[in-house]
């Protein structure tokens, strides 16, 4: 199941990013309805799966909230590392900006990458390997507009087109590796079921960030319009779909 999910999670960041990086010039399209639904599923699906998981499971549900508290406010550092690519913002360097730095940008987006990919492992008195399909599909939407903003950037940056692909393949392969590494601690009791607990209230922290980043800033002006609401409606009623048919 490990390598079915992997190459699932490095598809959806490869495929999308290559299409960028082959048009070889920044994309001008709206993602904003494709953002809206991977925000409300993302969002939906860490208040009836996550959350409640966490909780229930802990033996000490107030240090959960903390660090649930704390994935929230690190992800307002790493966005403030990746000017919001994780979650699909499109910002088209100069070449002579001088703040702007792959390098970092690139570790911002890996370390957010790596911890997607370790949440879909489930520790404990859950069998090892068993995972979220909800979960998957809530990172699988979350990687699409990520890797057209990432590429979008690159295509900006960078003329080779070689160092652009070895940067969307590093940003693809982190997610994979953050599942292979999760499952591999649990296999080896690298990490307490607590342990894995406090991860994964980190990246709900996460996230929380990234989904209502997402759903506020796609309406600057805080207006609501029909279609955005339908979206968003769609994915929460589609991520409780999902869930509720796994038990």
């Amino acid at each position: 199941m490990e390598i079915v999910y992997s190459i699932a999670l490095f598809l959806a960041a490869f495929i999308p990013g290559l299409i960028i990086i082959r048009l070889q010039k920044p994309l001008k399209i709206d993602l904003k309805y494709l953002l809206v639904f991977a925000g409300a599923f993302i969002f939906s699906i860490t208040i009836v799966h996550l959350l409640p998981e966490l909780l229930t499971s802990s033996v000490n549900p107030h240090r959960i909230g903390l660090f649930v508290l704390a994935g929230f406010f690190m992800q307002i550092f790493l966005d403030f590392v990746t000017t919001g690519v994780e979650h699909g913002h499109l910002h088209h360097h100069d070449h002579g900006h001088g703040t702007f730095s792959p390098v970092m940008l690139m570790i911002g987006l890996c370390i957010h990458a790596l911890m997607d990919g370790s949440i879909l492992v489930h520790p404990g008195e859950h069998p090892a390997g068993q995972h979220s399909t909800a979960l998957l599909i809530g990172i699988l939407l979350h990687k699409i507009p990520a890797a057209i903003a990432l590429t979008s950037i690159l295509n900006a940056h960078f003329k080779n087109k070689k160092i652009s692909i070895v940067l969307l393949i590093i940003f693809s392969v982190a997610s994979p590796m953050g599942l292979f590494l999760s499952d591999w601690m649990n296999a080896h009791d690298i990490l307490s079921q607590e342990g894995f607990l406090i991860l994964f209230a980190v990246v709900s922290g996460n996230f929380l960030h990234i989904s209502t980043t997402i759903y506020f800033e796609s309406s600057p002006d805080h207006s609501f319009h029909k279609k955005k609401i339908f979206i968003s409606l769609l994915g929460a009623l589609l991520a409780i779909t999902v869930e509720f048919l796994q038990h």
